[in-house]
């Protein structure tokens, strides 16, 4: 991000929400030289705007050192925004669309935490069917989007991910071996598509591919599901290529808006 000349004249607030964007978009740990370098503001300003962001839990420090990280607080109201804001109605019709154009229940999930949680969902109109509401969330080692998301991770973040994951057994073809979840997440990494062959509930399989944003970071996840006994996973792959299209016609409503923390800075009037 290319700090504004005039930071030091931005309110509190403002000053505030642009060391938010800075951590998310950092999509790492970040340190505090790293943000005051951005920021271009005093250190000691941003130590105080980031200790009153901590306290708020917006942003988590690392214990025993001046690293940062997205805090609940601010996933939570991220999660928000995505499952509320002005584009939802765009973006479910997209998804009712290959829902009925699959005939299968279809939805979008986004990681959270050590979870993955649904934020929409179109339901088929066969009565054998799962009941998993926008808000449901789902481990992510046996779910086909949970998958999709830790595929994308640096190597490091994934690894420190997993060792602290727990590879709780939910059906006969769980994974639960670290190094046959990595095998799989490296496969995932390179066909760019999350399985879930009956691995979380007996009898239901899952696809899931990358529904990405305009700097080509994974936003969410679209994905089919069905009891195999009407869709096998075999047919649940041919109909990648719909849900590709449909992930890419979904990939402007997870776009940053003009209207960020930056661009509110940017705008600021100058002054003599």
């Amino acid at each position: 991000m290319n700090a504004p000349e005039d930071f030091g004249q931005a309110s509190a607030a403002l000053r505030s929400l642009a060391i938010l964007e800075v951590v998310v978009r950092a999509d790492r740990l970040i340190s505090l030289t790293e943000i005051v370098d951005q920021m271009a503001l005093p250190k000691p300003t941003v130590f105080r705007l980031l200790s009153a962001l901590e306290k708020g839990g917006w942003i988590l420090r690392q214990p025993g050192d001046k690293d940062y990280t997205v805090g609940s607080r601010l996933a939570d109201f991220g999660l928000g925004i995505m499952m509320n804001n002005s584009v939802r109605m765009l973006r479910h019709t997209i998804l009712a669309n290959i829902g009925n154009k699959l005939g299968e229940t279809c939805n979008i999930t986004m990681l959270d935490g050590n979870e993955i949680v649904y934020i929409d969902r179109v339901e088929t109109q066969w009565p054998l069917k799962v009941d998993l509401k926008p808000g449901a969330r789902v481990p992510l080692h046996c779910s086909a989007s949970g998958k999709l998301f830790m595929s994308q991770m640096r190597s490091a973040k994934r690894r420190a991910l997993l060792e602290n994951l727990d590879l709780s057994r939910f059906t006969g073809n769980t994974i639960t071996s670290l190094d046959l979840l990595e095998s799989e997440l490296d496969r995932t990494r390179k066909s760019e598509i999350g399985i879930d062959n009956q691995e979380y509930l007996d009898g239901l399989i899952c696809v899931a591919v990358p529904i990405m944003d305009v700097n080509g970071q994974i936003a969410a996840a679209l994905a089919v599901q069905a009891p195999i006994a009407r869709l096998t996973l075999a047919n649940a792959l041919e109909h990648v290529v719909h849900l590709k299209a449909a992930a890419a016609a979904m990939s402007e409503t997870f776009s940053g808006s003009s209207c960020s923390a930056a661009a509110a800075l940017e705008t600021q009037p100058r002054r003599a």
